[in-house]
């Protein structure tokens, strides 16, 4: 399949209309990605700061990739206790119409850290840092950010971290896999040790997606990767994560 695409021209207003807020932390390496990523998809992104207690009216978060407060103590420990993430976190807890957010890589850290998903994350089996392009498996395309995919639909995209292996006991990976809360697993090969493959999970509800790799940059053809799973590519040309911002777009003007 062919699947998303950036909006041409910016020509679907209603998409525009709706406004992402993108958070920044000291150490944060990924938000302006992350904000430029949105506005590929057609939307309006606003920054928002750590230490603000205001969410500025938006209708949907990213917390991004990078290294938020130097990952001291340990990754995502001490963002989760950012004022801001006060407001994230009440606001996302609220069921199937709470404020959609997406947690990319130390993202993802912090909303296990604050208990709005389950598990943890702990430093790559390996004991080194990753970088590469990867071949993820959507698993289920019935989340806030998942729709314009489908289940069992393969992409590719970035893959960096330290800290990306994803662990939980069995009870509650039983429970993920039996809610059908595992969002993206990884394909041909397991490159942290993260259990059962998982590369990607989401609440009970669906709005709150916690991911490893990172969609924001696999967006625009020529600053992508060199593969997609959609077929061949030009040299940087995949845009396989796209359909992450573009699902939440199109679920909030729906």
């Amino acid at each position: 399949m062919g699947g998303p695409q950036p909006v041409a021209g910016r020509e679907d207003r209603a998409l525009d209309g709706v406004r992402v807020g993108v958070v920044t932390f000291p150490g944060s390496l990924d938000d302006r990605d992350a904000v430029r990523a949105v506005r590929l998809a057609g939307g309006s992104a606003t920054q928002l700061w750590h230490g603000d207690h205001d969410l500025q009216g938006v209708d949907a978060v990213i917390i991004p990739g990078g290294f938020s407060y130097g990952d001291y103590l340990r990754a995502g420990a001490i963002s989760r206790f950012a004022p801001l993430m006060e407001q994230i976190t009440a606001a996302a807890s609220g069921g199937a119409d709470a404020l959609p957010v997406l947690g990319v890589c130390n993202g993802f850290q912090v909303l296990t850290e604050a208990h709005l998903l389950p598990g943890s994350m702990i430093k790559n089996n390996s004991l080194h840092f990753i970088c590469r392009d990867q071949r993820l498996r959507v698993e289920n395309a019935g989340t806030s950010w998942t729709s314009d995919y489908a289940d069992g639909e393969e992409i590719v995209i970035p893959l960096k971290n330290q800290d990306g292996q994803f662990v939980a006991d069995n009870r509650t990976l039983d429970e993920l896999e039996g809610e059908g809360r595992v969002v993206f697993r990884y394909v041909d090969g397991n490159p942290n040790g993260s259990r059962r493959d998982i590369a990607g999970i989401s609440n009970s509800a669906g709005n709150v997606v916690g991911l490893m790799p990172h969609p924001e940059h696999a967006v625009e053809a020529g600053f992508g990767p060199d593969s997609s799973a959609r077929g061949a590519v030009e040299v940087r040309g995949g845009t396989d994560g796209l359909g992450i911002f573009t699902s939440v777009l199109k679920k909030l003007v729906g």
